[in-house]
């Protein structure tokens, strides 16, 4: 997915040094597909078993995370297992769940990342180009 959103990425303008250096950044630490993905499972997992939730709860859980998802960014999902048990309480049939969810949804997140990948690209593009008009 590298090399299809580098040429994409050339297409929209961007110049060639900036989606060089962006892009492979970006698929390494941005992955806010993935982690929409999660919290979004988590949170219907939650509501469909009459688990107990609240927006400190979440707060906490997407802000560790995101912390996870920099760290350990090719095994999205087998790294936050252990906070969905540890911060949300999901057993094992939930993990499972879970698992399962992700792996069927991975293509809407791998669009959104490349998507945001793009944009970031676009933003730098821009930043850039009005440092070397100066």
């Amino acid at each position: 997915t590298i090399l299809v959103t580098l040429e994409q990425t050339k297409k929209n303008g961007v110049s060639a040094e900036v989606a060089g250096f962006v892009i492979p950044l970006c698929a390494t630490i941005h992955l806010s597909g993935s982690t929409l993905k999660i919290v979004a499972c988590a949170l219907a997992l939650m509501m469909m078993q009459g688990m107990p939730f609240d927006f400190p709860l979440f707060a906490g859980f997407i802000f560790t995370l995101g912390l996870t998802m920099v760290a350990a960014p090719g095994v999205a999902i087998m790294a936050s297992l252990g906070i969905l048990q540890s911060m949300l309480g999901f057993d094992e049939s939930a993990q499972a769940l879970m698992i399962a969810l992700y792996i069927a949804m991975d293509s809407f997140g791998t669009a959104c990342n490349v998507t945001g990948d793009g944009a970031i690209a676009l933003i730098i593009d821009k930043i850039m180009g009005k440092n070397r008009a100066e």
